[in-house]
């Protein structure tokens, strides 16, 4: 008998994070280890009205390209995955492995090289999402895989999953409605700020977010949600950060982050573990140098790190930024085949000041007390 709560999380998924109505066309993208979210998630799109439409990723085919594929193999762009961001109005994403590590083998210059060919269908997801012509959403269904990252067990990681969701209370859409009125608190305190500034035992950085717009994430295209965010003036990020999380991305993990920026651009980035990795990442393309995104983790009830950055960037009490791929109804203008969140811890002394007014220090809004 299927858990409840994926029956739950699919309605969540369907009729609040994209609203589906009758006659929208719906990718949902998911794999084997994800199949009774699939399944679900596809009832509720017929139940709802939709057209939908399974396309199947599984990991070991993204290995066997990577590793056995020729360079045109490599850049090769299917018509119907084109098809799906230039013309379809849904896309549910639905992540979950049994074996995180499956691409942590791969030649980063051959992961590159799809990344960058990749780039224009990036810029059409993002430029049809800012318009609200593509909505979407990811979440991650709890496997064995995700359970031992999180050093868990799968019940204990189906219980936070589906908690961090609140998928496990008697009205989801309610508790997703009260995290959205608080950050909209925060949202509107930031109309017509300017200069940000961020101190801490790990950070003391500078950025303008002049004529930019934050977002309130409210569990419309993460699931869970819990972050407001913003795209930072592009040449306007000074100073250092030492990110305090492991930032994964690609099947690799990589240690001990620390970025130094001038005016805008990455000039130096060191990793205790993986750097080379973070390099070529940061050389896939001019954009990756930069900040595309700059957000703060609200999610109090997600406390525990579990090497997935879905819930990870949430933390409450953290902040993240992301190198690359902006998004545009931010305001940000950069450009990039990369999207990479990396977080900070701020509860132990980390401060936050807009246009010199303290925002938020160790890890509490002070605007709202």
């Amino acid at each position: 008998m299927i858990d409840p709560r994926v029956q739950k999380l699919a309605r969540l998924l369907v009729n609040y994070s994209v609203k589906v109505k009758p006659g929208d066309k719906v990718v949902i993208r998911g794999s084997m280890a994800t199949l009774p979210l699939v399944t679900e998630t596809y009832r509720e799109v017929v139940q709802a009205g939709g057209h939908p439409l399974v396309v199947w990723q599984e990991p070991q085919f993204e290995e066997i390209m990577l590793k056995e594929g020729s360079d045109a193999q490599l850049q090769f762009i299917p018509p119907t995955t084109k098809l799906v961001y230039e013309e379809y109005d849904c896309l549910i994403g639905l992540s979950g492995t049994d074996n995180t590590r499956t691409l942590s083998g791969v030649d980063p210059a051959r992961q590159r090289l799809a990344r960058s060919a990749g780039n224009e269908l990036m810029q059409t997801f993002m430029q049809r999402s800012a318009a609200g012509e593509f909505r979407w959403v990811g979440t991650m269904f709890p496997t064995n895989g995700q359970a031992q990252e999180a050093d868990m067990s799968l019940s204990e990681f189906e219980d936070f999953v589906y908690g961090a969701c609140f998928v496990d209370k008697d009205d989801p859409v309610a508790e997703w409605r009260k995290v959205s009125a608080v950050q909209q608190k925060l949202v509107d305190w930031l109309v017509g700020k300017k200069d940000v500034k961020v101190q801490g035992p790990n950070v003391d950085m500078t950025l303008s977010i002049e004529g930019r717009t934050f977002i309130n994430s409210d569990g419309r295209k993460n699931m869970p949600s819990g972050e407001i965010f913003t795209g930072p003036v592009e040449d306007s990020v000074n100073g250092w950060v030492r990110f305090t999380y492991p930032a994964i991305y690609s099947g690799r993990e990589v240690d001990g982050v620390e970025l130094h920026f001038e005016d805008g651009k990455v000039v130096d980035a060191r990793a205790k573990k993986n750097e080379a990795f973070l390099i070529s990442v940061l050389d896939t393309d001019p954009g990756a140098r930069y900040l595309g995104e700059w957000a703060v983790g609200t999610n109090n009830g997600i406390q525990r790190f579990t090497k997935s950055i879905l819930y990870d960037e949430k933390i409450g009490g953290t902040i993240h930024m992301a190198v690359g791929n902006g998004y545009p109804e931010t305001g940000s203008h950069n450009k990039s085949a990369v999207h990479w969140d990396m977080i900070c811890d701020m509860r132990d002394g980390g401060e936050i000041w807009v246009d010199g007014e303290l925002f938020y220090d160790s890890g509490r809004f002070t605007i709202l007390e």
